[in-house]
Parts: structure tokens; sequence; C-alpha cells
């Protein structure tokens, strides 16, 4: 009887660890296109090549992602490899990298930027960005192999997008902070916009509301930016104000964080993620700009280089991974398929295996554009027989002056009322985001019901501005 439970509580333990989603993944998204030579063995091919290059081990089980120069590691590339290792379903190298994290955290529980080696701090307190990627590759993590062995990814992710929550996130107006220690809307980095991850960590720490705020706060900067600089297509600057302005406190960056080069060169592929995963129309209409500047402005992938001006006016050399690869994946939300298919092959034939930033980046796009970025099914809401009258509905902002963003489960009904009672707009949801534009309405009251199949509903007030 001894021995029988002892396999019985072994076979459980394998159980509860067994990985939920082997690679590749091959997901076909909902939104956007996919390469018509999409090839998961390119991702995986560049995941090799990442891990033989940049990955080193340290003592106890920890692992480091080498930097340039090799002898140190910054928490990005910790974040970096966080997310590529839990899409492989590499459960060693993800382990030994999220304990080498919270090996090297300041008081505030986020890893300081920069380590000398496998433990010396020489650049303190956070980078945001690396939160905000190992925070969401945590959320993968938990539902790759569950939260019940050596360490509870559900515990961690919860406790580290508290803390991204409490000190990277401007309090009052919803501005990402590009550190725990400094920035807001004085000074933002809007590479680091993640809308796609808010999204799934408000359903993830039953904070939807709040999430959803960061996110609609992101795309007001990014458009203020390009809006007060008269940008073309989706170039945004590397640093700015929330306001969209140029920050005097960016002096210490490349040209004042006043062009669209190494910082800024991430943000297609960050907003092109929430369009793909949850049919955003802003991440549409960014990503579409992004690519369409390229297929139309510069005449195709193959010439672009690494650095522009707001303006459009090139102020970089180099044909690289980095710029190519954020741009091809605009492409997957740029209506354009010759387009996404040159991108994808200009992508896959760069060659740079000894580039710390470069390639890791490379290895990112590929695995979005293969399909191996995914949105995992514990961070969405259910679809399936809700309770209406039991489900958290919400909507941001109210008061608007054009739209709404509804919050609510999938498979629902919403309805715009007007005071007099008019419907307006009606339309089925297919995610729990769905905005709505009202800019051709009158100012005023507006009732939105939110209704499910069994007839019970819910109805919220919104005043149009």
């Amino acid at each position: 009887m001894k021995n029988l439970l002892l396999i019985t509580v072994a076979f459980w333990c394998l159980e509860s660890n067994a990985q939920k989603q082997s690679f590749p993944a091959n997901i076909k998204f909902d939104h956007g296109l996919m390469a018509s030579t999409k090839n998961s063995l390119d991702a995986q091919n560049n995941y090799d090549l990442w891990k033989t290059n940049f990955v080193e081990t340290c003592s106890n089980g920890r692992y480091r992602v080498k930097f340039d120069p090799s002898s140190q590691t910054v928490s990005e590339g910790i974040g970096y490899g966080m997310l590529l290792s839990a899409y492989k379903a590499d459960k060693d190298l993800f382990d030994g990298l999220w304990l080498y994290y919270k090996d090297n955290v300041n008081g505030n529980k986020v890893m300081n930027w920069k380590i000398n080696g496998c433990s010396e701090t020489i650049g303190q307190n956070g980078a945001t960005d690396a939160e905000l990627d190992a925070a969401f590759a945590l959320i993968v993590a938990d539902y790759q192999w569950g939260s019940t062995g050596n360490i509870n990814y559900k515990t961690d992710a919860t406790a580290l997008i508290s803390a991204i929550k409490n000190y990277e996130v401007e309090a009052n107006t919803y501005v990402l902070k590009p550190g725990d220690q400094f920035g807001g809307s004085q000074i933002t980095n809007p590479s680091y916009f993640s809308p796609a991850y808010y999204r799934a960590f408000g359903v993830f720490t039953n904070d939807i509301t709040f999430w959803n705020q960061v996110a609609a706060k992101s795309y007001t900067v990014i458009n203020n930016n390009l809006t007060v600089n008269n940008a073309v297509g989706g170039l945004v600057s590397d640093w700015c104000e929330a306001s969209g302005a140029y920050s005097s406190q960016a002096g210490g960056y490349n040209n004042g964080g006043k062009s669209y080069t190494y910082d800024a060169a991430r943000t297609p592929w960050r907003i092109a993620v929430d369009y793909l995963w949850y049919g955003n129309a802003d991440a549409k209409t960014y990503a579409k700009k992004s690519s369409d500047f390229v297929r139309v402005n510069l005449g195709g992938s193959a010439n672009i280089k690494d650095g522009y001006n707001q303006n459009g006016t090139v102020n970089g050399q180099w044909h690289n991974a980095t710029f190519v690869g954020a741009f091809a994946c605009a492409a997957m939300a740029g209506e354009n398929q010759a387009h996404l298919d040159a991108s994808y092959t200009d992508l896959k034939n760069l060659n740079e295996p000894n580039s710390y930033f470069n390639h890791t980046l490379k290895t990112l796009y590929s695995f979005l554009l293969t399909g191996n970025f995914y949105l995992p099914p514990t961070a969405t809401l259910s679809n399936e027989n809700f309770d209406i009258e039991k489900s958290t509905v919400t909507l941001f902002p109210n008061p608007s002056a054009d739209r709404i963003t509804v919050s609510a489960p999938g498979k629902s009904t919403i309805s715009i009322i007007s005071s007099s009672g008019s419907v307006i707009h009606q339309q089925k949801t297919t995610s729990e985001l769905t905005e709505i534009n009202l800019a051709n309405q009158s100012r005023g009251v507006y009732f939105v019901k939110i209704s499910n199949d069994d007839f019970k509903s819910i109805t919220k007030k919104v005043i149009l501005k």
C-alpha cells in the first residue's frame, strides 16, 4: 500500500508539471496576416543559435544572458530570455533565468538593470521593459507547467505585476514609467509600451480596469508623439513626454531621444501583438502606418536602415534585424500579403549571430511571425456559458470625447442606446475588449447595454463630452 501511495504521488507530481504546449505551437492568430512562407524551423534555428551564443551558466541552477560586452547582463536580456524559453518550453533555462532575476532585485523587488557576470550589481534599479517581459513570461510559464513545482509561477507573476503597478506606472495618470526610480509624464519610452500584456495582466490579477487604462494611455502617448512632431508613419521618438513633446530629461540619450533609433525600433513589434491577440483598432492603425512607411515610403523591407528622424528622413546606415523584424511584425496588420512575405524573407536572411540585440530580437520577432508568441488561454476571460450578472463589465474612458472600450465576456452583445431610447449601435463581441467609435454622435448621456444569449443584461451609463 505504501509503494502504491508513493507511485500515485510521483505520478501526480509528473502530471502537475506536465507541459501544456510543446514547440512549435504554430498558432494562427484571429486577427491579421501570416506570412505565406512562415516556418517554425526558422524560429527553432534562431533560438538554438541564441542559446548557444548568449546563454551562460552561473552557479546553483542560475543562467544569465550575455550582453555587449559579454561579461555583463542587463535585465532586458533576462526578460527576453524568459519569453523565449517559456514559449520554447525550455523549463530548465526558464527557471534558471528567473532565479537569476530574483537574485538581483532591489528593494522594490525589480531587478537591478545591469549586472557584472553572475552577481555584481553595476547598474542599480529597474528598467520597466524587463519587468513587463518577465511578468508576462511568468504567465506563460504558469500555463506551460502549472505552479505546483519548485517555483510558483502564478504567485511570482502576481507579485511582479503588483510591483510594476506600484512602482513603474505613474500614480493617477496611467503613464508607464521607464523605471521604478524615474520617469512618468515628463519622460517615458514608447518602445516599452506593451498594451497586450496589460490586458492579460488585468485578467490574471482581476484588475482589468486599471490595466486597461494603462493600455489606453499607451496609445494616447504614441498618438500625441506622432501628432505633435508631425511624424511620418509610425516613427515615434525614442523618448518623449506624455504630451508627445520631446523630453528635456532625455539629453543623455541618442540625439536627445528625438529620433526613431534603437529604442523606438521595437515599438511596431510590441503594438502589433495587441492587434494579433486582441484585434485592437488603435494597434491596427499604428501597425499599418508603420508597415506602410516601409512598403510605400521606403519601397520595401530591403531598404530599411537603422534610424530615422520623425519626418521620415534616414539617419542610420545599417540594415539589421532590430529594425527589419519589428517592421515585419507590423506588416502582419498591414493588409498586404506580398509585403509581409518579402519582409519575412528579408528577416530570415539576415545573419548577425554575435550581436546580442539584433539576434535576440530577431528570435523574438520570428516567434511572433511563426505563431509561437501567443496569448495563453489562462490569460483570457472565459467565453462559455458566462453569467453576465456575475461578470466584471467595465467601460473606459468615461466621460469620453469619441471612443469607448467595453470590457466584457466574449460572445456578449453590446448595444448603445441614446437618452431617448433609440439603439444607435449594436454588435456581437469577439473578445473581451471591444472598442466603439461614437465620434459621430451628439454630446450627452448614452447607455451601454451588455447582454448574453440568455437575455440577461447589465447596463452602464457613459457621457460623451
